[in-house]
């Protein structure tokens, strides 16, 4: 008898109320013969020595991203309190360092160091020591900080590429939940591109989020979340909670986004958004696509173009419904602000436009907003 035979039979309910079936089946493995029970027991050491691989890739995993993980705390004045005071609030969370140029940072989430100076973030390593900052950038739009450091035999993580990841695709979140660092959990990619979440008091304006079970709680924020790979493909930054703990939703910045504003900050100091030129109807309903001949209310609807921008230049018109942007289907007018604030100045993209009932294909480099502003 094989062994997930004998499993279905254990497991199977009494019929009608009656347990003779139950009682049959224990019977089978109570008067199993000495051959038949080492059988049995060679199956599952082979299949449970299968299993163990794959445990032991996730053992590897951690044992290799861990160093690279780092528990913050900070401290910001409130109404009037200053930060050195104190009854000033502290706050906890998680970081990843990162190696960028040849220095190393700690990639984290604007929300963990919030209203903190330099002198107020204390950075733990996974060996206890504990490091200052010397610079921090932050981007509240994103939600997203990173902060230059420097000590002696730092490890920084690798960065994999969220675009590649996919909904069931297995994940680990490292970070502090309620203080207790370098915590480890485990689950799947349960959604992407959630957006129009409500995030306490913070308001987070590029909203492109990875959903994942995996379980966060409180200081998993800023943590990573890695690919069985033990690449960083987010940034854990919220969760969908009636308890204020883990109920299975848990939300990240995904890796390709947090490092586009980290970088800039990093170069620039501030992060400069990519501009198309389009004005969009906020009203655009299900009615009025249909007229158009859409299938139903999707994309965002133009009803302007701005002289010489990259829509103009891409002849993008009056009266286009713009469906997808760089590979992403476009839900609505907001949708499209998100994709095109995520996107780096001065790539080059597709852009699939509703014109005249049929779909059309325009090749887009995007321009930087702030100058297409200071023309105003």
């Amino acid at each position: 008898m094989a062994i997930a035979a004998v499993l279905a039979t254990l497991m199977a309910p009494p019929i009608g109320g009656h347990s003779g079936a139950a009682a049959r089946a224990q019977d089978d493995v109570e008067n199993l013969s000495p051959e038949e029970r080492e059988r049995l027991y060679q199956e599952l050491e082979d299949e449970v020595a299968a299993l163990e691989r794959h445990v032991q890739l996730l053992k590897q995993v951690v044992r290799l991203t861990r160093p690279a993980v780092v528990h913050i705390e900070s401290r910001h004045g409130i109404n009037g309190v200053s930060a050195s005071d104190r009854s000033a609030v502290e706050e906890a969370g998680s970081g990843v360092l990162i190696d960028h140029e040849g220095s190393t940072y700690v990639l984290t989430n604007y929300h963990v160091i919030k209203g903190s100076d330099n002198g107020n973030i204390r950075i733990k390593l996974w060996d206890g020591r504990w490091i200052e900052p010397r610079r921090v950038w932050s981007d509240p739009a994103t939600d997203v900080a990173v902060i230059l450091v420097q000590g002696d035999d730092l490890v920084t993580a690798r960065l994999g590429d969220s675009r590649r990841i996919d909904i069931g695709d297995f994940v680990l979140a490292v970070g502090s939940p309620f203080g207790l660092s370098h915590s480890v959990t485990y689950g799947i990619i349960s959604a992407k591109g959630r957006r129009d979440l409500k995030l306490g008091e913070s308001s987070v304006r590029f909203q492109d989020f990875l959903q994942t079970d995996a379980a966060i709680n409180p200081g998993n924020s800023g943590g990573p979340l890695l690919n069985l790979r033990g690449q960083v493909v987010g940034i854990n930054t919220a969760i969908a909670s009636n308890s204020g703990g883990n109920e299975g939703i848990g939300f990240a910045i995904p890796i390709n986004a947090a490092m586009l504003v980290a970088s800039q900050l990093i170069e620039n100091g501030q992060v400069t958004r990519a501009y198309l030129g389009v004005h969009l109807d906020v009203r655009f309903t299900e009615d009025m696509a249909r007229r158009l001949g859409l299938p139903r209310q999707q994309g965002a609807y133009v009803t302007g173009v701005t002289p010489d921008s990259p829509a103009e230049a891409a002849q993008i018109r009056t009266g286009d419904v713009i469906l997808q942007f760089d590979g992403f289907a476009i839900d609505d007018d907001n949708h499209l602000i998100i994709r095109v604030g995520l996107t780096p100045v001065g790539e080059e993209v597709d852009v699939v436009v509703w014109r005249d009932r049929n779909s059309h294909t325009v090749r887009v480099k995007v321009g930087d907003r702030s100058r297409f502003e200071r023309e105003r």
